[in-house]
């Protein structure tokens, strides 16, 4: 994880070559589209800077001499530039977007895909809303920096190089006066560059805040409602929003001074050229129609300068969202997922642990020394105190987390020299939390897997149970669920769970506090179907209720992540050890809760 907090609130270059160079490889599957907006943008310029010219030649050559005709003709010259204009930049304004949202597809689709093969590890060290921005909202800043940002810089770079060959052509005296104020408009969008960025950035801190406070409180909701903290949230809301508004009036005074400074220099520039050219008029070594050119192109040089600042900050923020998400990109993906999956029979399901350790931060060891060995189609349950290190056991053997030390074989292989996704084909894993997706009830079974077929979907859902209230739905497996599973209780979504691990027929069943969330109706419900499934299949089974796991083949005990016993639910209550003590207070917890 970044150790700044305020990751979002970091601005970076306004160009960054290196960067640069990144983000025009994403353009090169479009070259041909790409070379053909630069010459339709150079046409578009030029087409727009022929006006004043043309504007010269009537006046000069036509008007000056009462030549109707000419004049007639010079502005069938002018229509027709307008409307090749015109063409030109409907062409530009299509090809610039069409590329720019083809390169951001390919974008997103590289860093989510890049997300999909991050470990868990490193979605445990960032928040999921940044991992969002970076596949929306920094993806969207870079094409409104090649939309609006660079191409348009270029256009303005082709506009201004062609109106000061123009002025120079029709006459270079004239256009150093012309040119005399750029030094006072180039230190005003200095200053005014400056000052914006860092109010630019005090914007991105303050929305950044209310981002984080919006999501906490919507989360938060019921919470929120509970405990009456409505107006201490909608308070502190309104100082937040509060803040953004007064940094945002600073931009809007900050752009109120800049542009009529900007008008006031070209102003200037214009009375000098009034002031300079009518008097090279009345020496008869100028024409009125190139004065009248050149304050036409005064007015068209001075408006892109105008908008200079803007395309600054686009400019900015896009470097920045480019530098975050290819510092996502170029993160590590997940270890075994490069390799080739090797074409194996299907995994008989034996499992062997060997002097395990395993932290998850430098030496601070959840796991010392783990080794244990589980056959084929062998029911074992691990039990102990909350963090003890049951799960973590469970998210090694899926390869969820690297192990520092020892080996962990299934079938006799070392994990890590499988592809870690055949590696989990092999296994089907229902936890406590149950994470339900937007869909329909049958997608959440299949997840999208087409060769499962409807039958083996109900067939699933009818081993655990889940068929009686599925039935009762009015669309049945095509009733719509809503996110997380909304309108679904606790107990039918772990319902769910059990027939999508079931569906996809594995040799070997995780089941982390699977029963927890369910009530004792529901359990007895499932208990049959569950012995029976795990029947031939390897089944390792995390629990604190100890009424769950009774008839297992072996019990092991962990405790401060360590085996402290293993053996047989009857063996370990002949002993005076840690699993007859546990057993004792979760019995005598239910007594008393029988009593009262």
């Amino acid at each position: 994880m970044s150790k700044n907090p305020h990751e979002e609130e970091v601005l970076g270059k306004a160009y960054d070559n290196r960067l640069m160079k990144r983000l025009l490889a994403f353009l090169k599957p479009y070259r041909p589209q790409v070379a053909l907006a630069v010459l339709v943008l150079l046409v578009a310029s030029m087409s727009d800077i022929a006006g004043p010219f043309l504007t010269k030649i009537a006046i000069d050559d036509y008007m000056a001499v009462g030549d109707y005709d000419g004049l007639l003709l010079i502005c069938a010259v002018f229509l027709f530039a307008l409307v090749l204009e015109f063409l030109f930049q409907y062409l530009q304004v299509y090809l610039v977007n069409w590329i720019g949202q083809k390169a951001m597809f390919d974008m997103r689709v590289q860093t989510f895909g890049h997300l999909q093969k991050m470990s868990v590890r490193y979605f445990d060290k960032n928040p999921v809303g940044r991992l969002v921005t970076r596949v929306t909202t920094d993806v969207a800043s870079l094409h409104q920096m090649l939309s609006s940002g660079a191409v348009a810089i270029f256009g303005d770079i082709f506009k201004l190089a062609g109106i000061v060959i123009v002025l120079l052509v029709l006459n270079w005296k004239l256009a150093l006066v012309t040119f005399s104020v750029l030094p006072l408009l180039f230190y005003a969008t200095f200053l005014f560059k400056k000052v914006v960025r860092d109010i630019y950035r005090q914007i991105r801190i303050r929305i950044a805040r209310i981002n984080s406070f919006l999501q906490e409180n919507i989360s938060g909701i019921a919470v929120v409602q509970l405990f009456g903290r409505e107006q201490k949230h909608h308070a502190k809301f309104d100082k937040l929003n509060g803040e953004h508004l007064d940094a945002f009036l600073k931009t809007i005074l900050y752009y109120a001074t800049f542009y009529p400074v900007v008008r006031l220099i070209s102003s200037v520039a214009v009375a000098l050229i009034i002031w300079y050219g009518g008097g090279r008029i009345v020496a008869e070594t100028l024409t009125f129609g190139a004065l009248v050119a050149f304050i036409q192109y005064a007015e068209m040089f001075f408006r892109p300068i105008m908008d200079l600042s803007e395309k600054y900050n686009i400019m900015q923020a896009a470097m920045a969202s480019s530098e975050r998400i290819f510092n996502l990109v170029d993160k590590d993906v997940e270890p075994g997922t490069h390799r080739a999956p090797s074409a194996t029979a299907r995994a008989s399901g034996e499992i062997e642990f060997k002097n395990v350790w395993f932290a998850y931060n430098d030496d601070d060891y959840v796991l010392r020394d783990i080794s244990f060995r589980v056959r084929a189609g062998e029911k074992v349950a691990f039990v102990g105190a909350t963090g003890s290190g049951k799960t973590t056991l469970m998210n090694l053997l899926l390869r969820f987390y690297e192990i520092e030390r020892g080996e962990i074989l299934v079938d006799g292989v070392n994990i890590k020299e499988e592809n870690v996704q055949a590696l989990r084909q092999s296994f089907g894993m229902v936890l406590q939390d149950v994470f339900i997706f937007d869909g329909s009830i049958a997608r959440n079974i299949r997840l999208q897997q087409e060769d499962i077929s409807a039958e083996q979907v109900e067939r699933a859902a009818a081993d655990v149970n889940a068929l009686p209230f599925v039935s009762r739905l009015a669309q049945g497996f095509d009733h719509p669920v809503l996110e997380r599973g909304k309108g679904l209780s606790v107990g039918q979504r772990q319902l769910l769970s059990f027939a999508r691990a079931l569906a996809f027929d594995p040799p070997i069943l995780i089941l982390d506090e699977a029963t927890s969330s369910v009530d004792t109706e529901t359990e007895l419900l499932i208990q049959d179907a569950l012995e029976h499934l795990m029947r031939g299949r390897t089944s390792l089974v995390v629990a604190h209720r100890l009424s769950t796991i009774q008839n297992s083949d072996r019990i092991i005990v962990l405790h401060k992540g360590e085996i402290r016993e293993m053996g047989t639910h009857q063996e370990l209550l002949t002993r005076d050890g840690i699993y007859r003590k546990l057993y004792q207070l979760q019995y005598a917890s239910q007594e008393r809760l029988e009593v009262a």
